[in-house]
């Protein structure tokens, strides 16, 4: 199977899911995992599975006010946030509207402050409708990994490998 993780990140606390997703899905598959200002539609064209996750951003998918913000707060004096390479570039939201049909049966995950959805929100749910909405086919229900403060809650990496497992088999 060949499989594409694309993931959206701030802090760096969404690519370590993302790079954690990857190592579930390894175990018999070819797996690519690229940041969403990387990922170009023919990455996507011979792809079995496409998984897709970004930071929950008020309560949804990030948006470029939101980004601004998140580079502003790390650019503090004293800040101790370190920004990910890509994350000045275009997030989830532009590369949706860019990317045209697929395929390819499809999940999404995010990373959300600990807490209740109903407080913090989930951008999983966002990031699985647009990709019904661009001809993907839904494998599983989006699932949501968690943060404290800056950084992601022990054992979240884990369940993140372990999801992936999950999800391979349900997708083979």
């Amino acid at each position: 199977m060949r499989a594409v993780v694309i993931y959206e990140s701030m802090f760096g606390n969404t690519r370590a899911i993302a790079e954690a997703i990857a190592a579930g899905l390894r175990p018999g598959s070819d797996v690519t995992l690229v940041s969403v200002a990387r990922a170009k539609r023919a990455l996507l064209e011979d792809a079995d599975l496409v998984v897709v996750g970004g930071p929950t951003h008020v309560h949804g998918m990030s948006q470029k006010r939101t980004r601004a913000s998140a580079v502003q707060t790390a650019r503090k004096p004293g800040s101790a946030l370190v920004l990910d390479a890509d994350a000045q570039g275009p997030g989830l939201r532009e590369w949706f509207a860019e990317m045209g049909q697929g395929a390819a049966r499809a999940a999404a995950f995010d990373t959300r402050l600990s807490g209740s959805p109903v407080l913090t929100g989930r951008a999983s749910k966002q990031i699985s409708r647009q990709l019904r909405r661009h001809g993907f086919r839904i494998v599983t229900r989006p699932k949501s990994f968690l943060v404290l403060g800056n950084e992601l809650l022990p054992g979240e990496a884990e369940r993140a490998r372990e999801w992936a497992s999950g999800l391979a088999r349900a997708a083979a």
